[in-house]
C-alpha cells in the first residue's frame, strides 16, 4: 500500500529472572509471540519455568541464565550476556527485574557503543528507592506499566528526564477474557467435584502470589464479617505461597479458625485457569497492604465483567478510578471492602460499558518504541 509504514526486522532479547508465572512473566510472553506474529526474531534469557513451554510455542527462543539468584556468583553471567550481544545481532535488549538488569547492565555498558543494540527497562514495581533498584532508571528509554509507576520514578529518581518515561499500561486481550465467558462443561465438573463447598455460595476471589503484602489476613477478616452478617459467600485464595513465606499457609489457615470461618475458606495454590476461576465468581478483591504498579487479575475480571473492589492506591487505584470507580476503596478499610460486597452480594453491580486497558494497544506501543529505537530515535 502506497504510504504505508515498513517495519524494520528485528532481533529483540528479553531478560528476567525466570518463567515461572505472574505480571511480568506473562507481560513478557505476550511481547514476545506478537513479534514472532509480526515476523521478527524473539529471543527471552531467563532460568526458564512452567511458562517456558508456553514461550516455545509462538516461536520464540529460549536461552537458559539462572541470572536472577541473588548472588556475588551472577556477575559470571556479565561475560556471557555480553558475547550473546556481540555475536548475535540483538536490536533490542529489554530487561524487567532489577538483578537481570544490573548484569544486562554491565554487559552492555562495557560494549562499543556503535555495535550494542539499544537498551530498554521496564518498571514493573514500586520498588524500594535504593541503589540496587536504581538500576531500572539506566535504560535508554524506560516503560512504565501505569502513571503511578511513572510518577514513582519522578519523584523518587528527579534525574531522569521525563521525556525518557514511556508510560504503556498492560492490557487484556477481550477475545481471551470476553465479557460473560462460561468456563467448558468438563471443567465445570472437575472445578465443582473439587470444591463443591463453593456451590450455591457468593464466591469472592484473591488471585496472585500469596504474600503478606498481598492482604490475606484483611481478606480472612472481610470473609469473616460477611459470614457474621449472614450473607453466604466463601473466600477463595488462589495462587502459590512464596518459598520464603512458607509459614503463611499455616496462619492462614490459624487466622481462619480464630475467626471461626474454617469451611468458607479455601485454598488453591498456583492454578493456569485464573479465567475460569475468576468467571464463576461473583466478585474479585484486590487488597494488597502497599501500593503496587498494577494489577493485572483488575484488568482480566473487569474484562470478564466480573466486579473487582481493590484497595484505591497505586496502579490498582488508577485501573479503578478509570474503568470501575465503584470498586474503589480507602486503602486498608476492611470495613469498606465489607460493606461493598455486602451491597454487590444483595445487587450486582452492571459492568456494562466497562473497558479495561487492551492488551493491543499495549503491544502496538511497546513494538512502536523498539521499531523507534532500532532506528536511531528517541
Amino acid at each position: 500500500m502506497l504510504g504505508a509504514r515498513i517495519e524494520q526486522s528485528l532481533t529483540v532479547l528479553q531478560v528476567l529472572p525466570a518463567l515461572q508465572g505472574g505480571g511480568v512473566e506473562r507481560g513478557t510472553l505476550d511481547v514476545a509471540a506478537e513479534l514472532v506474529r509480526r515476523g521478527h526474531r524473539s529471543l527471552v534469557l531467563s532460568a526458564g519455568g512452567r511458562l517456558l513451554p508456553k514461550l516455545l510455542a509462538t516461536g520464540s527462543e529460549h536461552i537458559y541464565c539462572p541470572l536472577g539468584r541473588k548472588s556475588p556468583t551472577s556477575l559470571r553471567y556479565v561475560l556471557q550476556l555480553r558475547r550473546l550481544m556481540k555475536s548475535a545481532p540483538i536490536d533490542i535488549v529489554h530487561a524487567r527485574s532489577r538483578l537481570p538488569a544490573w548484569i544486562t547492565w554491565l554487559a552492555w555498558s562495557s560494549m562499543d557503543p556503535a555495535i550494542r543494540p539499544r537498551f530498554i527497562t521496564t518498571i514493573h514495581g514500586l520498588y524500594s528507592v535504593n541503589a540496587y533498584s536504581a538500576v531500572m532508571m539506566k535504560g535508554e528509554q524506560l516503560i512504565a506499566v501505569s502513571d503511578a509507576a511513572r510518577d514513582y520514578v519522578l519523584k523518587n529518581y528527579p534525574a531522569v528526564d521525563p521525556a525518557r518515561i514511556h508510560v504503556i499500561h498492560r492490557g487484556v486481550d477481550p477475545v481471551t477474557y470476553p465479557r460473560g465467558f462460561t468456563p467448558r462443561e468438563s471443567w465445570m465438573a472437575d472445578w465443582y467435584g473439587r470444591y463443591p463447598q463453593l456451590q450455591g455460595r457468593f464466591v469472592i476471589t484473591l488471585p496472585g502470589r500469596i504474600g503478606r503484602r498481598k492482604g490475606v489476613f484483611d481478606f480472612i477478616s472481610i470473609i469473616a464479617d460477611l459470614k457474621r452478617s449472614g450473607h453466604a459467600v466463601h473466600g477463595l485464595i488462589v495462587g502459590e505461597v512464596a518459598q520464603r513465606n512458607r509459614k503463611l499457609a499455616g496462619q492462614l489457615e490459624a487466622a481462619a479458625k480464630v475467626a471461626g470461618i474454617t469451611d468458607a475458606i479455601s485454598y488453591t495454590g498456583f492454578r493456569e485457569d485464573i479465567r475460569e476461576i475468576m468467571s464463576v465468581s461473583n466478585a474479585v478483591v484486590s487488597l494488597s497492604g502497599h501500593a503496587e504498579s498494577y494489577g493485572r487479575t483488575v484488568n482480566e475480571a473487569l474484562s470478564l465483567g466480573i466486579p473487582v473492589a481493590g484497595y484505591d492506591h497505586g496502579g490498582v487505584g488508577e485501573q479503578l478510578a478509570r474503568h470501575f470507580p465503584e470498586g474503589a476503596v480507602p486503602p486498608g478499610d476492611r470495613a469498606a471492602v465489607t460493606e461493598r460486597l455486602a451491597s454487590w452480594y444483595k445487587t450486582p453491580p452492571s459492568l456494562l460499558g466497562v473497558q479495561p486497558f487492551l492488551l493491543e494497544d499495549m503491544l502496538r506501543d511497546t513494538l512502536g518504541l523498539y521499531q523507534r529505537l532500532a532506528a536511531g530515535g528517541e
